[in-house]
């Protein structure tokens, strides 16, 4: 069974995403079907900069990565998909395969009911989540309508109870599209790009045991919280881990998403 899961696993990742009758899209999907994971890579990247990023456009750029054994920068451009769409069910799906290969550890939060409150709530884009908000106030406006001006009393209490769970429906939604909106437009966060790397307690590079915060391995993702350049020691970042953990890094050491 195990060995049937991974079997599925690898042939969505082997499936890039269609981009309708974009001629220069389907010549790099056709080289990516034919295995020729360069050439199909330069054209995925050639298209980005054609025309513009779009979120199916990063999951193929993703996937190719994958083929090419840089998970690293698959993980990036899995990321930088979700971040344009976080509906998009193939970047989500196949971020958690590779960071699963990766064996990184879970980095939506600090604990396992924010982790799947961030996960949950990013599947929607903040457009949708409004929308949502929109039709759950309308459905509460009908419930207090009912409750306010029927004269039968099941249909009041209908009324009633359907509105003030309409309401706080509503509230959850809104306060959801606010997260995904601010997620994607906060443009803080960025993924740990060498095999490993030692961050300092100041803005520079370590000097002794003393000034050494912690390791993070590649692929994880970081929120950047600050930053500092000067000549001596060059541009670093001061970073948040998913736990809350805040240390220095050099700028060099991470792509932003």
């Amino acid at each position: 069974m195990k060995q049937f899961v991974i079997t599925i696993l690898l042939v969505v990742l082997a499936l890039p995403v269609l981009a309708g009758d974009n001629p220069f899209i389907g010549r790099a999907n056709q080289a990516y079907k034919q295995e020729l994971y360069n050439e199909a890579l330069k054209l995925y990247l050639q298209e980005a900069e054609r025309t513009g990023v779009s979120s199916d456009l990063y999951c193929n750029i993703g996937d190719t990565y994958y083929r090419l054994k840089d998970n690293v920068h698959a993980v990036l451009y899995y990321e930088r998909a979700l971040l344009l769409d976080p509906s998009n069910s193939d970047a989500r799906f196949n971020l958690d395969f590779v960071r699963g290969k990766m064996q990184l550890p879970d980095d939506a939060g600090d604990s396992w009911f924010s982790n799947w409150v961030d996960q949950t709530v990013s599947r929607l884009s903040s457009n949708t989540w409004a929308i949502i908000a929109i039709v759950t106030f309308l459905l509460f406006l009908a419930g207090l309508a009912a409750y306010l001006f029927l004269d039968n009393v099941l249909m009041r209490k209908i009324g009633f109870f359907g509105g003030a769970l309409m309401i706080v429906a509503t509230i959850l939604a809104n306060l959801a599209a606010f997260h995904v909106y601010h997620k994607a437009t906060s443009g803080n966060g960025a993924i740990i790009m060498p095999e490993t790397v030692t961050l300092s307690t100041a803005p520079r590079e370590p000097r002794d045991k003393q000034e050494e915060a912690f390791q993070l391995q590649q692929g994880t993702r970081v929120e950047i919280v600050d930053s500092i350049s000067d000549k001596a020691n060059g541009k670093w970042l001061q970073v948040s881990t998913a736990g809350g953990h805040k240390a220095w890094l050099n700028a060099k050491d991470v792509e932003v998403i």
